[in-house]
């Protein structure tokens, strides 16, 4: 594989949205405009439903909120999103063994007849 200059916007994971900047990394959009104002993100305007978003390089936004904000903010932020998902991921397989329940029961019911 050919490790190039623009290899951190065409690999898997490597570049995330403006938007999902904010989300992960708790950045509002000025933040995210000043730092590429200021030569600190590089990005490339990308359309949805040709609604223009900025793509960003993911090691940058990392490098930028550790310089701003310190190590541990990324990482308790990191933290709090794994918390949520992990959450969200328990409540669903909870409604999934509730209703796999109430399955077993209407089939045992059905055996008995």
């Amino acid at each position: 594989m050919i490790i190039g200059a623009n290899s951190a916007w065409t690999s898997k994971g490597a570049t995330l949205s403006d938007k999902s900047a904010r989300k992960e990394f708790g950045l509002t959009q000025e933040e995210i405009i000043a730092a590429i104002g200021d030569g600190k993100l590089q990005y490339r305007v990308n359309y949805v439903f040709e609604n223009p978003y900025f793509k960003l390089v993911r090691s940058e936004v990392e490098a930028f909120v550790a310089e701003k904000y310190g190590d541990n903010y990324h990482t308790g932020k990191r933290n709090k999103n794994e918390l949520a998902q992990i959450n969200k991921e328990l409540k669903s397989l909870k409604a999934q063994v509730v209703a796999l329940e109430q399955r077993k029961t209407e089939v045992l019911a059905s055996l008995d007849e």
